[in-house]
């Protein structure tokens, strides 16, 4: 196959050992592991690797990544990891066997749909403790509890809550102690035992670190750290794990030297920003084949020493390569590795082909 860049490379391997740490430690406070594999859009190799890692449950958040997942016949549950649109619950209950919900109106919709197809299905409330993106707010269960109560083929498996999503709220023991408490209360509500407690996703593996995940907490949905080693909600790699799992790769299309500051009146950029510069004299730069309609550019690091990312437009990717450690000319391939956001967008372009090592 003829090789192209710019491209996303993947060490599955170290991914695999990633999901293995994860897993051994977890295990150790009595925690399951979801493999969350939206991250990588659950590209077959990936999954593998979190499966070989010891994942208990595979989880992703689009259902067409769902049925990707179900035909590949790991042997493992599959979870909605977002919380469905009524519009597409037939797809959810014939492709998951749980999913996350934060409505009354989503579990009746769920037990017309399982009622119409003769399935069953399991649901997670999900309970908003103050990062403000979905679940229901802490004293208002009563209703979704109804729902649940008059269900003859939808069944809570459980309860569990998100941090650092939306509104960047760190997880705490205390607030883990309260999903608890709201879990237990549901169970009595209910009249049956839940059997998750799902306190979170990668952001919470410092508390279990330091020992501070509350008893009851069984669960954890884990992505970036098993896919990057890293924790962008407490901006920390995570010491136990392996970093620099993937990398992004772009040729250089253009390397010369060019003055530091615009030539001319300065208006906004092609996304409406107005950039600001700082007049250093002339410099060399360089421009790398990939841009903002490949990757989020604030989330790359050069691994070249001395190489700086300036900016970038659609297509290009800006650089200061002065005082690269290394001679560049044009022709020449650059890596980057990226954070959850820049791995995100990478991994959903459709110009930027994969290549898993």
């Amino acid at each position: 196959m003829t090789e192209c860049w710019p491209r996303l490379v993947v060490n599955a391997k170290a991914i695999e050992e990633n999901a293995r740490r994860v897993v051994q430690k977890c295990s150790a406070a009595g925690i399951s592991v979801s493999g969350v594999t939206k991250g990588m859009c659950a590209h077959p190799d990936i999954v593998r690797a979190m499966v070989a890692g010891g994942c208990s449950e595979l989880a992703d958040s689009r259902v067409g990544n769902l049925a990707a997942l179900k035909a590949m016949n790991t042997g493992l549950p599959l979870l909605l990891l977002r919380i469905p649109m009524l519009s597409e619950l037939p797809l959810v209950v014939s492709r998951a066997d749980c999913s996350l919900v934060s409505t009354a109106e989503t579990v009746d919709g769920l037990e017309k749909t399982c009622a119409a197809s003769g399935l069953v299905h399991e649901v997670i409330i999900m309970v908003d403790l103050g990062d403000l993106r979905e679940g229901v707010w802490m004293d208002d269960t009563g209703r979704i509890a109804e729902a649940l109560t008059r269900s003859r083929r939808v069944r809570c498996r459980g309860v569990g809550v998100n941090f650092g999503c939306y509104g960047g709220t760190l997880p705490t023991r205390e607030k883990l102690l309260q999903l608890t408490d709201i879990g237990k209360e549901l169970e009595r509500e209910l009249g049956y035992p839940l059997s998750v407690f799902s306190g979170g996703s990668t952001s919470s593996l410092l508390l279990l670190e330091r020992g501070e995940i509350p008893p009851g907490i069984n669960n954890l949905r884990i992505g970036e750290g098993i896919l990057l080693g890293e924790d962008v909600t407490s901006m920390r790699s995570i010491p136990w794990l392996i970093r620099r799992t993937m990398w992004l790769e772009a040729e250089l299309v253009e390397v010369r030297k060019k003055p530091s500051v615009p030539v001319g009146p300065v208006g906004a950029d092609a996304f409406g920003g107005r950039p600001v510069f700082e007049d250093r004299g002339p410099r060399t730069r360089a421009i790398a084949a990939v841009g903002r309609q490949d990757v989020r550019v604030e989330g790359l690091v050069p691994e070249l020493e001395g190489v700086s990312i300036l900016g970038a437009s659609s297509d290009h990717l800006i650089l200061d390569v002065e005082d690269s450690a290394s001679s560049l000319a044009q022709g020449d391939k650059l890596k980057f590795f990226p954070d959850y956001g820049a791995m995100l967008a990478l991994a959903t372009s459709p110009y930027v082909p994969f290549e898993v090592v």
